[in-house]
């Protein structure tokens, strides 16, 4: 397994960027609550340590995962917001509900980025069981929160210098 015992929230060999000149939001799903409460303080607490202003980054709390492709463009309807993150979490069960949830957040995710023409990442931890859950939101590989952010941020500068 690649990731057995590695951090995978490391930025050391990317190129990171300040996001004070950036609005966020943030879309966080109620589901699974403990894990995207952990996604969304990672994600939350990266940003202002990159330079984000607090006033620029608003966030919104949607029922599941399922949800978080609508918060994302009801979030998207403030123009002034360059990047919106999805936090959640998707923990496979006994039946193929997991398959249909987690196809419908990353098409969902990625059609709202096009309609909008601005960055929406996809912070969703699709895990077979709760350990690996509790492991990528803040447990030993990291925070996916994070990642997610620091995407936020990377993709907020490829807008802004494209549009210049």
């Amino acid at each position: 397994m690649a990731t057995h015992l590695k951090s995978l929230s490391d930025f050391t060999h990317l190129r990171t960027y300040s996001a004070e000149a950036f609005t966020f939001g943030i879309v966080v799903a109620q589901w699974n609550a403990v894990i995207t409460g952990s996604l969304y303080d990672g994600a939350y607490q990266l940003l202002l340590e990159k330079g984000a202003k607090p006033d620029n980054i608003k966030t919104i709390q949607v029922p599941g995962s399922f949800e978080l492709t609508s918060g994302a463009d009801m979030l998207l309807q403030d123009k002034s917001i360059d990047a919106v993150i999805c936090l959640g979490c998707v923990i496979q069960g006994e039946t193929r509900h997991f398959d249909f949830i987690c196809n419908a957040v990353a098409n969902g995710v990625t059609n709202v980025s096009l309609k909008h023409n601005k960055p929406v990442i996809f912070g969703v931890l699709t895990t077979d069981n709760q350990q690996q859950a509790e492991d990528r939101a803040g447990g030993k590989h990291g925070n996916k929160g994070e990642e997610a952010a620091i995407t936020a941020i990377q993709m907020a500068k490829i807008s802004s210098d494209l549009i210049k």
